[in-house]
Parts: structure tokens; sequence; C-alpha cells
């Protein structure tokens, strides 16, 4: 890759219903990322909740979205956005793709646009 992107993991690295963190010496980003598979889908969020300093790499993974494990809050794996009080600000999304059997995260970059 030529571009801003990092290879994350191989895709049979990661689990269905789990997660792994990127240091931010990794991604150049100010916080961990914790990347996400579900359902055989990949996201990414910045690993610290948004309600409190919980990792939500921690958390429960189903349905699209995590549960920090913490205090319960929710959030949308592709969005971020919050589905579950006590937090109330959304995660971080970043964008993910899939090539050549490997994941790839773009730190920093919404999901859908380009990395490039």
């Amino acid at each position: 890759m030529t571009d801003n992107s990092v290879r994350v993991c191989a895709v049979t690295d990661l689990a269905d219903g789990s997660a792994l963190t990127v240091s931010p010496e990794t991604t150049g980003w100010n916080d961990t990322i914790a990347v996400f598979r579900d359902a055989g889908n990949f996201y990414a969020l910045d690993d610290t909740c948004t309600h409190e300093e919980s990792s939500l790499s921690e958390g429960w993974i189903e349905d699209g979205a995590v549960e920090c494990a913490a205090h319960q809050s929710r959030f949308d794996l592709a969005t971020g956005a919050v589905s579950c009080l006590p937090a109330t600000r959304a995660a971080c999304p970043h964008r993910v793709e899939v090539r050549d059997g490997a994941v790839w995260l773009w730190a920093g970059v919404a999901p859908g646009t380009s990395g490039a």
C-alpha cells in the first residue's frame, strides 16, 4: 500500500465476535483503535468508551454493535453512534477494508471515504 493505511492482520486472524487493538504508535492517531469483526464484517472505532476510560475492545460484540463492559453503553460498529446510555457521545469510526485476505485500517478517515 502506498497510502496512509496500516495492515492490521490477516482476515483469518480475527474471529467473528472478537476485536483487536492497534496502538497510536502504529497508526499515528490520538487513541488506540479497536478493530471488530461481527457477522463477517470488519469495523473500527476509537477503543476508549466516550462515557469513561474503558476499552470497547473488551466489550460484547453482536448485532452490529459493541457494548462497553464497564457500564453497558452500546455503540454502532459502522457509525460509532450511541444507542444506549450512559454514554452520550459517539465513538469515532475509522475506515477499514479487506484486501487480498488482509484487514487494512485508515486512522482518522471516515468509513466510506477515500483513504488515499
